[in-house]
Parts: structure tokens; sequence; C-alpha cells
């Protein structure tokens, strides 16, 4: 069990660091970037998911090591469960899905309980950074907006002034 409590612990630590690396420089890339908000919009979510399935495969790959290099339990009535089966059921208990066709035995029930929690954490952390992101974005592309009308009305105005 002093295992698992020490692989939940480094995971912690290290979905956390991925997660801020990624959000920090998500927020000092886009704002530099000429393009538009929608686009910026659209590199968040993509960019996010694919921290989310950096962290999910982690998890993945820490239960897999567990249960094969370790023994400190299964995932589901097998005994040594395929890469693939230990990355699908990160990914269900990341997102809090809990199908229950892979069901964790022995100490890895811990990592499962606390792999939901991160993931928790970490999807409501992105979402909160969404939305920041996204009126950032819908303010930007207002005055962008206005700015671009404004230049417009000043040149209409100049093309019919007499005086040039």
């Amino acid at each position: 069990m002093i295992l698992v409590a020490a692989a939940c612990i480094v995971l912690l630590c290290l979905t956390t660091l991925i997660h801020y690396e990624t959000l920090r420089l998500l927020t000092l890339v886009l704002p530099r970037t000429r393009i538009a908000s929608r686009a910026k919009l659209m590199v968040v979510v993509f960019v996010a998911f694919v921290a989310h399935a950096a962290e999910i495969a982690a998890y993945g790959f820490v239960a897999y090591l567990l249960v094969h290099g370790f023994a400190v339990g299964s995932l589901g009535p097998l005994p040594g469960p395929s890469l693939k089966v230990a990355l699908y059921f990160s990914a269900e208990t990341y997102t809090s899905l809990g199908y229950g066709d892979v069901i964790p035995q022995g100490a890895l029930r811990a990592l499962a309980g606390f792999e939901a929690l991160n993931g928790l954490l970490l999807i409501g952390w992105t979402a909160s950074f969404l939305f920041v992101e996204m009126q950032r974005f819908w303010i930007d592309g207002r005055n962008t907006d206005r700015n671009a009308e404004g230049e417009a009305d000043r040149t209409a105005g100049r093309a019919g002034d007499p005086r040039g």
C-alpha cells in the first residue's frame, strides 16, 4: 500500500505540473498570436485535451507497472491486464465515467479513487481556464471589432470630405 500511496503522490505532482505548464504556455503564447478568437479557443480546447490525455496515460502506465512489476492488484478478473486495458481504465476513472467493466482489485483501488479526484480537479481547472480565456478573447474581439469600425468610419469620413 505504501508503494501505491507513493505512486499517487508522484502522479499528483506530475499531472499538476503537466497541467500548470500547459496552461501557462497557452497564457503566454495565445495573446501574441494573430489568429481569430474562435481559432484561439479551438487551440485551447485541443491543447487542454492533449494535456488531459497525457495525464490519463501517466495514470494508465503507472497502473500497468504496479500490476505487472509489483503485483499490487489487478484490473478486472485477469491477473495481468494489457496496457490497452490499463489506459482504458485510466480514462474512465480520470473522467469519473466509471462503466464498471474493469474493476480494480487490491491496493490498486486506492489509485483509482485518487485518480478520479485528481481528474475532477484538473478538468475543473481546465473549465475555469477556458471560461477566463473565452471572456478575454470575446472582450479582445469586441475591442478589435470596434477599432476596425472606428477606422472604417474615419476612412469613410475622409473620403467624403472635400478638404481631403
